[in-house]
């Protein structure tokens, strides 16, 4: 009888907590909005699955040993099945610095090439990360902490992680998680602050279309915003590195099978491992908590205020302009790629079936990339010593 006792114990349901149900509420909703909304379904799946795994009482798929102590690699057999990828792929930041890779490998900078003014709206969606920053101080977290909460204003899942491995590693799940879910429900969250900040009329402008860009400038561009990259802020080298090399393989056109590999094969392998272990860092012990709901909340603002600060910054270029540049565009400096693009699209569309603005918002949007990259090799060269 005793070992049927047993048994009975060391079944999940036995051991659940209300906070291992809510995790695992947490874990429906996600896959509710990639499969029924069908938001970022690549990354909320494999997060929500993650998730699920992570509160499945006394499995354990996170489990480690002592590191402060010196590593022997027997240990490894009794290392969570989900903590010796987590180790070896986010902890060393590898993963956010190949899945970089493959977007570099499925970017056009052209539309920025063309129109090298864009830059500026990328910058100025930054705006967010610095603006949160101070704010989650004020609310009392570390320097460190506010920090990897202000990057999630740059709705770049792996750049947050990036970051956050750096300077909070132990608030990865929920600054991931928010960072992806901002990444998600771009089309929910930025049409009210685009309709809001913008008038009908500025909603229709239509730009002048955009010059072609020959084939050695692209080539150039990647290796010159390495070499600038590494002169002047090294700490984002790995980053900006790593997105111009994957940018470089795809313009070079003499490596294709590389080119191929990194934009399909390699980024899809890594978003998978990658989106299973940030799901598993939200446990019911950690993640339920009064700091998570400030983070999350905290990188909402970061977002909001990112969308706004690019659309107001595209208002001042179109009056510079003479009423050439449509403010939509702005809001696409926050580096969601492709999606913040579409939105802008689609919002102006809504004003004016026949008005084109993907390819000019995609100028912001792969600046908004660049930006949010270099933003965390600042936070990181700054808070994190260098």
């Amino acid at each position: 009888m005793s070992g049927v006792e047993n048994v009975i114990q060391s079944m999940g349901f036995m051991n659940l907590t209300w906070g291992h149900v809510a995790m695992l509420g947490i874990a429906m909703i996600l896959l509710y909005l990639a499969i029924v909304r069908q938001f970022e379904p690549l990354l909320l799946i494999p997060i929500a699955m993650g998730v699920i795994l992570a509160n499945v009482p006394i499995a354990d798929v996170m489990a480690h040993p002592d590191l402060t102590k010196p590593f022997v690699p027997a240990d490894l057999s009794s290392w969570g099945v989900v903590y010796v990828v987590y180790f070896w792929g986010i902890k060393s930041g590898l993963f956010p610095l190949l899945i970089f890779m493959g977007v570099g490998a499925m970017t056009d900078f052209g539309p920025l090439i063309s129109n090298p003014k864009t830059i500026f709206l990328g910058a100025a969606a930054q705006f967010g990360i610095f603006g949160t920053l101070i704010g989650a101080v004020a609310l009392g977290f570390p320097m460190h902490e506010a920090a990897s909460i202000g990057i999630i204003g740059g709705a770049d899942g792996p750049t947050a992680i990036f970051t956050t491995t750096k300077l909070a590693p132990h608030l990865l799940g929920p600054i991931a998680v928010a960072a992806y879910s901002y990444m998600a429900l771009v089309p929910i969250i930025q049409p009210p602050i685009m309709r809001l900040l913008t008038t009908k009329k500025e909603r229709a402008i239509r730009m002048e279309q955009m010059r072609p860009v020959s084939k050695r400038a692209k080539i150039i561009f990647p290796i010159m915003v390495t070499l600038v990259t590494i002169v002047l802020i090294p700490d984002a080298a790995p980053l900006v590195g790593m997105l111009m090399f994957g940018n470089l393989v795809k313009e070079a056109g003499v490596v294709d099978r590389l080119s191929k590999t990194a934009a399909n094969e390699m980024i899809n392998i890594v978003t998978i491992l990658l989106g299973l272990c940030v799901g598993a860092t939200m446990d019911a012990n950690t993640f339920i908590n009064v700091k998570t709901i400030k983070i999350v909340v905290l990188g909402l603002i970061a977002f909001s205020v990112g969308t706004a600060t690019g659309l107001l910054f595209a208002k001042l270029m179109n009056w510079w302009s003479g009423g050439k540049v449509n403010p939509l565009i702005g809001s696409a400096g926050v580096s969601a790629v492709p999606m913040a693009a579409r939105v802008s699209q689609k919002v102006g569309r809504e004003t004016d079936p026949n008005n084109y603005l993907l390819m000019h918002a995609m100028g912001p949007n792969v600046a908004g990339v660049l930006g949010s990259a270099i933003a965390a090799g600042v936070l990181i060269a700054v808070v994190g010593g260098g």
